[in-house]
């Protein structure tokens, strides 16, 4: 059976196509054209009613990350408000986790797995 085998893009609307792009590449490293490091995906959908992200958002990206503590220290440097919950987001068998929230309001999880 012929399947999908990794995520080729993702598109969203947004107000200022550059400067979002040009934030995502200066805080996340993440450019039109990026060649990800392989690792697992989650593909999960989530109920309508969900509280995991904001109502108003149809979906939220997470990216992985090698090291969670030094992001979110440069995200706060340039004035970036971090969410952490240490007592739900840091645990051995999920990983570390973090939020932000991109300048037009797309909620963002930043996700650090579990060492191998």
């Amino acid at each position: 059976m012929a399947k999908a085998i990794g995520i080729g893009g993702v598109f969203f609307r947004a107000q200022d196509t550059k400067a979002l792009a040009d934030w995502y590449a200066l805080h996340l490293g993440v450019t039109e054209f990026w060649n990800q490091q392989a690792g697992v995906t989650v593909f999960a959908p989530f109920k309508a009613d969900t509280s995991y992200f904001p109502a108003a958002r149809q979906w939220m990206i997470n990216f992985r990350v090698d090291d969670l503590g030094a992001l979110i220290a440069q995200l706060a440097a340039a004035g970036i408000a971090v969410e952490t919950r240490p007592d739900e987001w840091d645990a051995p068998e999920t990983g570390r986790f973090a939020r932000i929230v991109d300048p037009e309001g797309n909620p963002i999880e930043l996700w650090q797995p579990p060492a191998a």
